[in-house]
């Protein structure tokens, strides 16, 4: 059963109206009498009603959430789970809930804009959306609080991975380990914005290093797709001249890539190395333990609902953001060291 506002009251020793004042941070209550209230919140589970603090504020504390995955993860998505799963915790710890935005309500179709507004929602966060979507674009051009994941639009708060950086790590390594003739499998279709740095980043460090990487070392795949992942990286292995390294588009998507490898009867690394994007932490049990990079869905959730919290509280302090969530290479065991292997 919910704690209510008396039985806390009780707990502190204090009138309803002064631990009412306290949470919602009333001037005329001294900071030690909140401290007091709010840990005594903690300790017992209280939970301030979203009716009562929305007559108040004139806000419902509720959050929108747009996430259209093509392979229906969900919150299994190596990915996009553990972001929505952070910004979840962090929205729930502050009162609020969430209500996920599809292209329906109540049987009847209606786009982005029309579900947010049918559903009060104080705000929304665009997990995972196609980026040219119009529909997408009208909402994101109301006056509606909104945060990105991801991906950039015009004056919007964006919580990002250090996309550039992870891919400049990841090709910079396995260049180290004295690998030449490296293939990308690319992830999602034309004109996807994580797709597109990575790839971009891809050749401009290859461009640097003096290499000119050929067309049919460009494979297409889907994220998060190990089927997709696994035909591309046949097509490779069918080559005259097959790469020595190949980079997947994700950890999931790796598996498959693994998959066809173990199949045509080669070992990684001993005849191809492999490298994954992600540092999916149940991948990282399978051995040999997948080079990869590591990104940090925890701090990028949480922090996507703090933005959004923030637009939505503190109207006239908030400023759009690009914020940068950094990532770190895992060296892993499928890339082979071939200056090692040369002498």
């Amino acid at each position: 059963m919910a704690v209510t506002l008396k039985e806390l009251a009780a707990k502190c020793g204090l009138s309803v109206a002064t631990v009412s004042k306290a949470l919602n941070d009333y001037s005329d209550i001294g900071e030690e009498t909140r401290k007091r209230v709010r840990l005594a919140a903690q300790e017992m589970g209280y939970k301030p009603s979203s009716i009562a603090r929305g007559l108040k504020t004139g806000r419902t504390y509720n959050l929108g959430v747009i996430y259209s995955d093509d392979t229906a993860s969900g919150f299994t998505h190596c990915y996009f789970g553990p972001v929505l799963q952070a910004f979840r915790q962090e929205a729930e710890q502050n009162g609020y809930d969430l209500t996920f935005i599809n292209g329906s309500h109540s049987g009847a179709h209606m786009d982005y804009l029309e579900h947010c507004l049918s559903r009060h929602v104080d705000g929304v966060c665009v997990v995972c959306a196609p980026s040219g979507d119009a529909e997408l674009g009208r909402l994101l051009s109301s006056s509606i609080p909104a945060v990105t994941v991801d991906f950039l639009y015009n004056n919007r708060t964006c919580v990002q991975s250090e996309n550039r950086k992870g891919m400049e790590l990841l090709t910079r390594y396995v260049l180290a380990m004295g690998h030449r003739r490296i293939a990308l499998i690319r992830g999602a279709g034309a004109h996807n914005p994580v797709a597109d740095v990575r790839q971009a980043i891809f050749l401009g460090q290859m461009k640097q290093a003096g290499i000119e990487v050929p067309d049919v070392y460009l494979a297409q795949g889907e994220f998060h797709d190990p089927r997709s992942a696994r035909r591309a990286t046949r097509e490779l292995l069918r080559l005259s001249q097959p790469p020595t390294c190949i980079l997947m588009s994700d950890d999931y998507a790796a598996q498959g890539g693994l998959q066809e490898i173990r199949q045509a009867g080669l070992r990684v690394p001993e005849d191809i190395s492999v490298a994954g994007y992600d540092g999916v932490s149940w991948i990282q049990s399978i051995r040999p333990h997948l080079t990869t990079i590591w990104q940090d869905t925890q701090t990028i959730g949480r922090e996507a609902a703090r933005q959004l919290m923030a637009q939505i509280e503190q109207p006239r302090t908030a400023l759009a953001e690009i914020i940068t969530v950094p990532c770190r290479l895992i060296e892993g065991e499928t890339v082979r060291d071939l200056n090692t292997a040369n002498h």
